[in-house]
């Protein structure tokens, strides 16, 4: 296996001392697990952060082996990490992907509509500007892995049907493609949902 991509950074478990496998969501191959040597040494910690892009060369021998991964910064939420929705709307996002997606099979609308949202997350005043669009990426993965759930689109105006809905499709995702981690992976949306419904209507 050998790959030249562009990726966003989803998930990273430490490996040995100083190393870790890093789950990339890619265009072409869909999620790649890979193995980074040095990903939490001073160098990479901040390039390895869940929802930034990086440029990455992954190489493996064979089909059975686990690639190896070099990265490089193509752009960073790092400044966004500090802000309390940005960074739990990062979290579950990240979260989700990397544990719902299977590895090697592409999924180019959830790419570029994963990259998209990390970027209005970024510039939008408040999570007014995101929130709906958050609902039609989880909406959208629920599409791509076969599950089609009818989820009316809630009035942008509306903040209580927003969040209703988001509760709904909630329940969805914990039902079907995670059902298996659903107590791993969900406590980043319960941090999410938290700080959502502190804002007022």
């Amino acid at each position: 296996m050998e790959l030249r991509a562009e990726a966003i950074v989803c998930a990273v478990r430490p490996h040995g001392e100083a190393a870790a496998i890093v789950r990339f969501l890619t265009h072409e191959e869909g999620v790649v697990a890979a193995y980074v040597a040095g990903a939490r040494g001073r160098t990479l910690r901040p390039v390895l952060i869940p929802g930034n892009i990086v440029a990455v060369d992954i190489r493996a021998r064979s089909e059975g082996q686990l690639p190896f991964a070099r990265v490089e910064l193509v752009r960073s939420r790092g400044p966004w990490l500090s802000e309390p929705l940005p960074a739990a709307a990062f979290s579950w996002l990240t979260s989700l992907t990397a544990a719902s997606l299977p590895e090697r099979q592409a999924y180019p609308a959830l790419h570029q509509a994963l990259g998209g949202l990390l970027e209005a997350i970024c510039v939008a005043p408040s999570a007014r500007g995101w929130a709906l669009a958050l609902l039609s990426y989880e909406v959208l993965l629920l599409r791509e892995l076969g599950y089609g759930v009818p989820v009316p689109r809630p009035d942008e105006r509306d903040w209580d049907a927003i969040l209703r809905t988001f509760d709904r499709i909630g329940r969805e995702l914990a039902r079907y493609p995670l059902a298996e981690r659903r107590k791993d992976v969900m406590a980043a949306r319960t941090q999410l949902r938290e700080r959502l419904g502190r804002i007022s209507d």
